[in-house]
């Protein structure tokens, strides 16, 4: 490896020569490209050198397969021969033209572990922005030249990554395997060398942040890294050179699958304490004709594979109190609140209108707490179909319906592991599903369907409705004990119109927020409209608001938004049919007189008095049978 300073003054001659080239740093992929006859012409020049190499190459890819990254061998220019390695990594290089046949020259693809490597007569790693051309910079390249026995450059054996995954390893274990290849070329394997090949890639699985361990034909594990041992919670040498069924089950039925030619990838095992996941895959191990010598067993604690699928897939909490907008009484309280319960275990159930931002408050508590970092998963219980809602908390095992995975699915409580769950529209969950939930409350473990497994989950639950749950446990729709066990700590969030001097703040935040969106600068809106949006009763929310500012920021300052639902006491003033005297009475006579008005006004029409009123139909239904109202 090179000292700094020695690093950085390559990197900046590399740079300088690509300029020189007149190579652009915005060009979407390398400026040469061999094809056809020449470059079949070029593999015949080098087939030799193919035929010792890949078998390295596999070798190494048999370690690394799955962890993402790729492996390219070139010619004495640059010239790539012959790729190995994972399929979406493959599939990400052609995008930007790295295929076989493309130079990897610096006078064609700049700055770039291959094309220093070689220019330089050195093994060197390339990190992100220090490649020249910007479509490289998501990628890491370790490369090592590989030399003649008379020292002459014969070519460059390279394994690339995405850039998160540079480890300073990756470019021991390239070197390692020119090593070999040359020691090959040579045909002077010497036991000291192999012994520090194989250091070499000792060092590099054991820096894996994966199980991996090898199981000869008679079923003896051969070798073993760190990491196996502590997901497995066993010592190396209680299991080297003993049999594999103190690791793996049913390794002799994985044998024959693999001698069948099939596959075994992306499995989900129970180890034997009957609790712990993995994802499991094993590869065979062949030697030069062909025979499976033995297998390379490689898995990942479940719990890590759920949270990278979380990260990829938007399962994370992004919001903080920071993005509650607002600073009325009400909202200044509720924030207060919430941040002193983020960090308790006990569930907590917020209610409000639709639109008010329960999914916003559910987020910032997450963010809050001390299971930041880990999993937040949100699921619509008024969105999903009853027959699915079971097996999307809890999952299910291969085989347990029609249509089931192979190797079963994770449900949303296995995915929250460690975490949060977002139970959003909690009151539209069926009742048999009540119970299946409650039971987990209680309990602490899932069991899958088909499955006979208790799994153990840590969870903090964060239910959230628009519905009065009392009123739906009154009239039958929502158990008792679940409303109970939920509403440990009860939030409610506040309507827009109950927060005082919210909605200016409010209306300036997201024109900034919308004008960046669209790409437009932030219009002057009229008077008019500016007044509409304040008395305006917002039925619809924090979510009304803000489509109604994006109207307005895609109408330059004009708004094609209906505002004919005035507020409350715009349609008492302006309605002599809304006999409503403000005389001396009691604030629920009062309450009592004002919905009578706005029913009559309406002509009993409940959906047009709720929008009136800027209530809901459940919270109206309750004031009708409170007051005694006869609706029309």
């Amino acid at each position: 490896m090179f000292k700094e300073n020695t690093y950085i003054d390559i990197l900046d001659k590399s740079h300088n020569r690509c300029i020189k080239y007149g190579v652009g740093r915005n060009i979407p992929y390398p400026l040469r490209i061999l094809k056809n006859k020449e470059f079949d012409i070029l593999i015949k020049e080098n087939c030799e050198l193919i035929k010792i190499a890949r078998p390295f190459m596999e070798i190494l890819y048999d370690f690394l397969r799955g962890s993402g990254f790729s492996l390219y061998l070139t010619d004495r220019d640059g010239v790539v021969l012959t790729i190995i390695g994972d399929e979406d990594i493959i599939k990400d290089q052609i995008k930007v033209g790295i295929i076989e046949g493309t130079d990897m020259s610096e006078k064609s693809a700049g700055t770039n572990g291959i094309g220093t490597a070689i220019y330089e007569d050195s093994s060197i790693q390339i990190l992100g922005e220090e490649h020249f051309i910007k479509v490289f910079h998501i990628w890491t390249c370790s490369s090592a030249v590989i030399h003649s026995e008379k020292g002459d450059i014969i070519g460059c054996l390279n394994l690339t990554g995405r850039r998160q995954l540079a480890h300073p390893h990756t470019l021991g274990l390239v070197v390692a395997a020119v090593k070999s290849i040359e020691n090959h070329l040579k045909v002077e394997k010497t036991q000291k060398e192999l012994f520090k090949a194989h250091q070499y890639l000792n060092k590099v699985m054991n820096s894996l942040n994966l199980g991996i361990f090898a199981v000869d034909t008679e079923g003896l594990v051969t070798a073993i890294n760190n990491s196996a041992c502590d997901m497995l919670h066993i010592k190396e040498e209680d299991v080297l050179n003993k049999n594999v069924d103190t690791v793996l089950d049913n390794w002799e039925d994985i044998f024959s699958q693999l001698k069948n030619g099939e596959v075994y990838e992306n499995i989900e095992i129970i180890y034997s304490d009957k609790k712990k996941r993995f994802n499991l895959n094993v590869y065979p191990i062949k030697d030069k004709d062909g025979n499976i010598t033995g297998m390379v067993c490689i898995f990942k604690d479940m719990k890590n594979v759920y949270n990278l699928v979380n990260k990829y897939t938007g399962r994370t909490a992004k919001y903080t109190f920071d993005d509650i907008v607002g600073k009325s009484d009400n909202i200044l309280k509720l924030k207060e609140q919430v941040k002193s319960i983020s960090n308790s275990p006990s569930t907590v159930l917020i209610q409000g209108e639709s639109g008010t931002g329960k999914e916003l408050i559910a987020q910032s508590i997450h963010n809050n707490s001390d299971r930041k970092n880990n999993s937040f998963v949100a699921i619509n219980c008024g969105a999903i179909p009853k027959s699915l809602i079971e097996s999307e908390l809890f999952g299910y095992e291969e085989g347990a319906f029609t249509g089931a995975k192979r190797g079963g699915c994770a449900g949303k409580f296995e995915l929250a592991n460690g975490g949060t769950l977002f139970l959003d529209e909690i009151g539209e969950m069926p009742l048999d599903m009540q119970i299946n939930l409650l039971r987990v409350l209680q309990e602490g473990n899932i069991t899958r369907i088909g499955g006979n497994k208790c799994i153990n989950v840590n969870v903090r639950i964060i239910a959230a409705t628009n519905k009065n749950l009392k009123e739906e446990v009154e009239k039958g729709n929502f158990r008792e004990d679940l409303y109970y066990r939920l509403s440990v700590i009860p939030i409610n969030v506040p309507p827009l119109r109950e927060r005082n001097g919210d909605i200016e703040l409010l209306i300036k935040y997201f024109l900034q927020v919308k004008a960046v969106k669209l790409g437009k600068y932030i219009p002057k809106i009229e008077k008019s409209i500016y007044q509409n949006l304040l008395n305006y009763a917002w039925p619809g929310n924090i979510r009304e608001l803000e489509n109604c500012i994006e109207n307005i920021v895609n109408m330059n300052g004009n708004s094609s938004f209906n505002f004919e639902n005035k507020s409350l006491v715009r349609e008492q003033n302006n309605n002599n049919d809304m006999d409503l005297k403000y005389d001396m009475c009691s604030l629920e006579e009062l309450e009592k007189r004002a919905i009578k008005a706005c029913l009559n006004n309406c002509n009993g029409n409940v959906t047009k008095s709720c929008k009136v009123l800027g209530i809901n139909r459940s919270t109206l239904y309750a004031k009708i049978k409170k007051y005694n109202i006869k609706l029309r």
